[in-house]
């Protein structure tokens, strides 16, 4: 087993996956969601810089082979429970990651079932275009958390007429509330968006493993 730099950045990536829910309990927000946005983009990073120095330095190795998959699918569930647990469980962000989260465990079930003959499930690249906008749709809906908060706090203090009327256009904006709430609103949108992109990508590579897996889940005949 070699510890090499690419080895190591998935490590880092795999440690990092649990360290994005801990900022919350640890920190009160926007603060968390800024050090979870950093803590989860950084990690998103090093997901393309294993594989490329990796493959450019010949330094595949099966233990990579092994905790790549695994950081990745760690890096989104935790991701996802993170950012359900706080939210308002709409159904528009609750469906896509539910749909997320069962293809994740049932392909890894699958995997794990197969044993030796699992190398017929091998990562496509549409399934690395999943995991693409996984990453993205999570990051932006981070980032969503941090201007809802910023939001929050440029309003308080302010009574709901106040707040009305900076946002009618009547009342000087000296807190920033529209912009805020632009881009809280706009990066809701954008992230549900791609979420349900990347649910539809991974319902597709879900159904073409399993497809790739039932010539081994027939019983033999007698």
């Amino acid at each position: 087993m070699r510890l090499t730099l690419p080895n190591i950045l998935t490590i880092i990536r795999l440690v990092a996956a649990p360290m994005v829910a801990v900022m919350f309990l640890y920190f009160t927000r926007p603060y968390a969601d800024w050090f979870a946005l950093i803590l989860f983009v950084t990690a998103a990073v090093t997901d393309w810089f294993d594989g490329y120095l990796a493959r450019a330095w010949k330094q595949e190795t099966k233990l990579g082979a092994m905790l790549d998959p695994i950081a990745d699918k760690a890096m989104v569930v935790i991701a996802l429970m993170v950012i359900i647990g706080f939210s308002s469980w709409s159904p528009w962000l609750v469906l896509p990651a539910t749909v997320i989260l069962f293809r994740e465990v049932f392909v890894s079930g699958l995997r794990e079932f197969l044993g030796d003959t699992a190398g017929t499930l091998k990562v496509t690249k549409l399934a690395k275009w999943k995991t693409t906008f996984q990453m993205v749709a999570i990051a932006v809906l981070f980032a969503q958390g941090v201007f809802e908060h910023y939001l929050i706090i440029s309003a308080w203090g302010m009574d709901q007429a106040m707040v009305d009327a900076i946002f009618a256009g009547t009342e000087q904006d000296l807190q920033g509330l529209r912009w805020k709430q632009f881009a809280m609103q706009w990066s809701g949108k954008i992230g549900l968006g791609l979420l349900w992109v990347a649910a539809t990508l991974t319902l597709i590579t879900g159904i073409d493993y399993l497809l790739k897996a039932m010539p081994h889940l027939k019983d033999d005949q007698r």
